[in-house]
């Protein structure tokens, strides 16, 4: 069941997970199977897996947003980690950003069904937020998204005086951090911190890579 494994996976991160959260994320690993066998939403169909890869991901990710903060979440795909997010954080407002219009209306239907308030999906890409929402975010997060300096090229256009960058990524993105040294001190930004961590169920390696401007510590 899904339940336990929520449950498990949180107890071996080490964290708090409210049962609220847990029937939410119950509702929304249900309407992201059945919608996954018409709309190639994500691989990853497991109860473990959506536990580890999908939900405990966001848990971790949700201890580095502040309640009242606004997140944009670049190339959300199923909205990931967007919703859970939101669950786990409903003070946050949250908008997730796709091009691909199919995972959009998942969204839209599982915020829908989830009475999230604060959440907005938008079918568009990165570039088109420019003019509509310029210096607007506190947080710019992105899973498996691009390279880092790609991805912080993207994002600084739209983030806020005094915010930050999140890259959520896997082993590799320690190998990133060195080789994106420098692109992003050309473009103003440097690497605060990264916090390393292990999935439960042993389902991998992760690094939260969080990105700032230079000299805003």
């Amino acid at each position: 069941m899904i339940r336990h494994a929520i449950e498990q996976g949180a107890r071996e991160a080490g964290l708090a997970v409210l049962d609220a959260n847990i029937h939410a994320l119950e509702i929304f690993a249900a309407e992201l199977r059945k919608w996954n066998r018409t709309v190639n939403l994500t691989a990853i169909t497991g109860d473990d897996e959506i536990a580890a890869k999908h939900f405990i991901d966001s848990r971790i990710l949700a201890e580095y947003v502040r309640d009242g903060e606004s997140v944009l979440d670049m190339g959300s795909g199923a909205g990931i980690p967007a919703i859970p997010l939101k669950i786990f954080k409903p003070a946050v407002n949250v908008i997730s950003v796709d091009a691909v219009g199919k995972k959009i209306l998942f969204q839209r239907h599982a915020a829908r069904l989830l009475k999230l308030e604060g959440f907005e999906a938008v079918h568009a890409r990165v570039e088109s937020l420019y003019s509509t929402y310029p210096r607007r975010f506190d947080v710019i997060t992105s899973r498996a998204f691009s390279r880092l300096e790609h991805f912080v090229g993207l994002a600084h256009p739209l983030l806020a005086v005094g915010g930050r960058m999140i890259a959520m990524k896997g082993p590799a993105g320690v190998d990133e951090i060195t080789n994106a040294e420098y692109a992003l001190g050309s473009l103003g930004y440097e690497i605060s911190c990264n916090y390393p961590y292990r999935l439960p169920f042993g389902m991998g390696e992760r690094n939260l890579i969080v990105i700032t401007a230079l000299n805003a510590r």
